[in-house]
């Protein structure tokens, strides 16, 4: 009774392609070199931006799709033949439509029993979105480091396993290891300002509050700079810590936060911070319940400290009491100090 039940759960392999296929991210090709016959799947047809079957599959075809510049990493037809394919690439292709997408191409060559290539079979896997943000990831790395190359600004962040992600270019600045600088941060501060502004900064991260504070570090061209470090906490919208971000920047220049930043320095706003923004408005829980699109409670809720640190709800508290002119200002104690402008 299991091996039937058992079987009747098994896909067969067609059943198991067609069930892959029909997410429209995969497909499947082959080619048979004694009777040149090449067989696409119905989702190798699709990720090229075909009707199944309208054309004959051939392997210029494929080709004639691909980009220009991506071509070459494909394999010649006599390399093929012979059976010298690589592994795996990866290649944009350009669709009748004009749209491209990104494929991972998988090959591998079929041999007889005395070791003769006797056909080519690959499967192929639409990975344009994960290309994309590989590629906005290393443009933004691109940017990061021009802009501590040239002004000493940066963001960094830290997650849950204390892994610190700094850009490159802080240890050709500093002339320090980047490992180093990653494992130890405070090493980039002079000796005698280290041990207090690390035992500062240590202290928030444990409590998972805001830190800000200032100090000297010496770039490795020997010149003295002091900066202006603020490290937040970051929460996603259930309330679930997911590690810090951070802001570093020259304290003769004003750099507001980033986006990602701006919102983690929201989130450290707390129940003392609002009911003081009230009284710089003279604004009732009800008044700003009203001007946040809240609900009383959800306003009784967050003054009291008892909603979680990732709620959107604080989010639109905060943007209310901001569009009336309520500023929460980091200062270098580490505390946020609350101003009506």
């Amino acid at each position: 009774m299991f091996h039937t039940a058992l079987s009747a759960l098994t896909f067969s392999s067609g059943e198991f392609l067609t069930l892959t296929e029909s997410r429209g991210v995969s497909g499947a090709w082959s080619w048979i070199f004694a009777g040149e016959e090449q067989v696409w799947s119905p989702g190798f047809y699709r990720l090229l931006g075909l009707v199944p079957n309208a054309a004959k599959a051939r392997y210029d075809l494929l080709l004639s799709l691909i980009h220009p510049e991506d071509r070459p990493l494909m394999p010649a037809l006599a390399d093929i033949r012979q059976g010298h394919v690589p592994r795996e690439v990866i290649v944009r292709v350009i669709r009748t439509n004009g749209t491209v997408r990104t494929l991972s191409l998988t090959m591998e060559v079929r041999v007889s029993a005395e070791g003769r290539p006797v056909a080519l079979s690959g499967t192929a896997l639409d990975v344009s979105d994960r290309e994309q943000l590989a590629r906005l990831r290393q443009e933004e790395r691109r940017r990061q480091s021009a802009l501590y190359l040239t002004e000493h600004i940066t963001t960094f962040s830290m997650g849950l396993d204390r892994v610190r992600d700094i850009p490159f270019a802080v240890a050709q600045v500093h002339g320090l290891p980047l490992e180093e600088i990653c494992a130890e941060p405070y090493i980039l501060i002079v000796p005698e300002e280290r041990a207090g502004f690390r035992a500062a900064a240590l202290e928030q991260i444990e409590r998972r509050a805001f830190f800000q504070g200032g100090a000297h570090e010496r770039l490795a061209n020997g010149e003295l700079w002091h900066f202006r470090i603020l490290t937040m906490p970051v929460w996603d919208p259930d309330g679930t810590y997911l590690g810090r971000c951070g802001l570093k920047y020259p304290i003769r220049n004003h750099a507001p936060p980033p986006g990602g930043l701006h919102e983690g320095l929201e989130h450290s706003v707390s129940g003392h911070h609002l009911r003081a923004a009230r009284a710089l408005l003279d604004w009732s829980m009800m008044e700003l319940a009203q001007a946040s699109g809240l609900s009383h409670s959800t306003v009784r809720r967050l003054e009291e400290d008892s909603e979680h640190r990732g709620s959107r709800s604080r989010l639109h508290a905060v943007e209310a009491l901001r569009r009336a002119g309520v500023r929460f200002v980091p200062i270098d104690d580490g505390t946020l100090a609350v101003a009506r402008v």
